[in-house]
Parts: C-alpha cells; sequence; structure tokens
C-alpha cells in the first residue's frame, strides 16, 4: 500500500493546484500566473504542502472553498 509521507507529498500536488488553477479562473478571470501566485503564497498551499495537516486528503472542492474564503478576506 502506498503511504503519503512529507517526502512523496509532492506527487499529488500537481493534480491538487491544476483545479485550483481552473477555478480561479472560471471564477475571478486570473490568468495562468495570477492563479499560481494566489495558491503558491496562499495559506491554504502552506497547509497542503504539509503532509501532517491531512489537507492532501481533501478534494478540489473543499480545498477551493478554503481558497475562496482567503481571497475574499484578502481583498
Amino acid at each position: 500500500m502506498f503511504q503519503i509521507n512529507q517526502s512523496n507529498l509532492h506527487l499529488l500536488l500537481p493534480g491538487k493546484v491544476s483545479w485550483l488553477v481552473e477555478y480561479l479562473h472560471d471564477d475571478y478571470g486570473f490568468t495562468l500566473q495570477e492563479c499560481l501566485d494566489c495558491i503558491y503564497h496562499s495559506k491554504l498551499y502552506k497547509k497542503l504542502s504539509t503532509e501532517s495537516t491531512k489537507y492532501w486528503h481533501l478534494g478540489p472542492v473543499d480545498l477551493y472553498e478554503e481558497l475562496k474564503g482567503e481571497i475574499n478576506h484578502h481583498y
């Protein structure tokens, strides 16, 4: 059985980030670069990229809802 740990977590992140990029582009009209900047500089990404938070286990909708809350609070 494959176990997720901090050293292999990076394998899951591109799939999660690609969903978030698509949602940000559709909802906010951000460019690809703006989407990536928003995601990679978010508190959500810090949690997502830390295995012990188990955020990697969440689906794209749950992750996006948290990211939207962060965006709406920031602006």
